[in-house]
C-alpha cells in the first residue's frame, strides 16, 4: 500500500469517525476467519461498519474526533464498529459475539464524545433497541389524551346519569 492510499483511507475513516455515534474497538486475535465472517454479517445486517485497520492509520484518523479518546486502546490486532445510526445495536451484537467466543475481547468505545469502558458498553447492550424505546414512548405520549379524554367524557356521563336517578325518582314520587 503506498502512501496515498494510505491517505485516502486515512481521510475517510477520519469522515466517518466525524459523523459516527459510536466507534467500538475490538481485539479479534486468534479468531478464524469463518468467525470474523459471521460477526461482519451480522453487523452489516444492522448497517454497522467492522473494519480492520493498522493501528497507526487508525491514530491518525482519529485525531481531532471523538475517537482520539481510543487512541490508546489501538494496540495489537484491532478492529473497529462503526454505527451512524444507532448506539445500542452495535453493544448488543459485539457483546453477545464476546460471549460466545472467548478470544474476541471489547477494548473500549467512543459514544457522543464520551469515552466508554466494557462494563458501560455492556450495561448499554442491555437496554431495549432504538425501535423498542421509539414504541414506548408513543404508547406514552398516546396515553395522555386518551386519558384526558376519558375525564372530559366521564363529566356529562356523570351528569347524565344524576338527571336519569332524578327522572326515575320524581316517577316512583
Amino acid at each position: 500500500m503506498d502512501i496515498n492510499q494510505k491517505k485516502e483511507i486515512v481521510t475517510a475513516l477520519h469522515e466517518d469517525f466525524k459523523r459516527s455515534k459510536i466507534v467500538i474497538a475490538t481485539d479479534y486475535k486468534g479468531l478464524n476467519v469463518a468467525a470474523v465472517t459471521r460477526l461482519r454479517s451480522e453487523l452489516t445486517k444492522e448497517s454497522i461498519d467492522f473494519r480492520v485497520i493498522k493501528n497507526t492509520l487508525l491514530r491518525r484518523a482519529s485525531e481531532n474526533t471523538d475517537v482520539a479518546a481510543l487512541q490508546d486502546m489501538f494496540k495489537g490486532p484491532s478492529a473497529i464498529a462503526i454505527s451512524y445510526d444507532d448506539p445500542v445495536s452495535p453493544a448488543k451484537i459485539l457483546t453477545k459475539f464476546s460471549e460466545e467466543n472467548n478470544k474476541f475481547q471489547i477494548k473500549g468505545a467512543v459514544m457522543d464524545g464520551k469515552a466508554i469502558d466494557v462494563n458501560g458498553i455492556k450495561a448499554l447492550s442491555s437496554l431495549p433497541s432504538r425501535e423498542v424505546l421509539l414504541s414506548q414512548v408513543l404508547s406514552a405520549m398516546n396515553a395522555v389524551p386518551t386519558g384526558i379524554v376519558q375525564v372530559l367524557a366521564a363529566v356529562p356521563r356523570g351528569l347524565l346519569n344524576a338527571l336519569q336517578a332524578i327522572k326515575e325518582q320524581k316517577e316512583a314520587a
